[in-house]
């Protein structure tokens, strides 16, 4: 009885410091993610995991930072590797709650970029499981940015497919899902409330609505984000495209 009593005592003073400690290290690894520093937040939040493995917010944001490293590494076989990362930690994270909005909009940013590589069957399906994420992330929480920029890219993507490429999937894989210009630009809408400075948002909804015919307003978009402030490793390349983009449209 005595060894359970100290048991119990021992539990009960250090699983505040032990939460604590966790907490401290993602707080850092948010810190350094803004600096932007990625490979060492990442790195903060696996030492987090070493301490509890199925923390879903560490799990699905290390799933996150993974997928953005990969999408950056200019050798398929590297980047390959950097997915299969971010995709076993987002598969964890939805194993540990299954409705969490950070893990499944984590899984669903992992299988949007693995798409690329894969094969009209595996595109489609992986569709379809992108967008059932999406939607039970958004009813988990109807505030999670990301979950409504996915669905806007997810939107514009399914737009894209041609009248060809539509009857070669009714044939073959069972019809395309229903997707248009019009809500990707409402999605992408949505996410610029939700958060104004997404430099990545702001090229996406440019796109949409020079595709849709509006011009002037596309061309507003990507003059607005030069200004914003570099939040990811990613944007300085975003503004660039953006650059890019202007000088082919005015």
């Amino acid at each position: 009885m005595k060894i359970f009593l100290h048991l119990f005592v021992l539990l009960f003073f250090t699983l505040p410091s032990f939460a604590q400690e966790v907490e401290a290290m993602i707080k850092e690894a948010e810190r350094l993610e803004d600096i932007p520093n990625e490979k060492a937040a990442l790195n903060k939040l696996k030492e987090a995991l070493l301490v509890y493995p199925n923390h879903v917010y560490a799990l699905s944001k290390a799933s996150e930072l993974c997928s953005r490293i990969g999408t950056r590494e200019p050798i398929a076989a590297n980047r390959d590797k950097w997915y299969d990362q971010s995709l076993l930690l987002a598969k964890k994270a939805i194993a540990i709650s299954p409705k969490n909005d950070h893990a499944l909009v984590s899984y669903a940013m992992i299988l949007g970029k693995s798409s690329l590589t894969k094969s009209g069957k595996e595109k489609l399906k992986n569709a379809r499981e992108i967008k059932r994420c999406v939607d039970g992330a958004l009813q988990t929480n109807s505030n999670n940015y990301l979950a409504w920029h996915i669905l806007g890219r997810w939107n514009y993507e399914i737009s894209n497919i041609s009248t060809l490429e539509r009857a070669g999937a009714k044939l073959f894989y069972g019809g395309v899902p229903e997707g248009s210009l019009k809500n990707a630009i409402m999605y992408f809408e949505k996410t610029k409330t939700l958060m104004p400075l997404f430099i990545l948002n702001y090229v996406e909804l440019a796109k949409a609505y020079h595709k849709d015919g509006q011009k002037q307003k596309a061309i507003s978009l990507l003059k607005t984000l030069q200004s914003f402030p570099i939040n990811t490793e990613d944007d300085a390349q975003h503004k660039r495209d953006a650059q890019k983009m202007l000088k082919s449209w005015q």
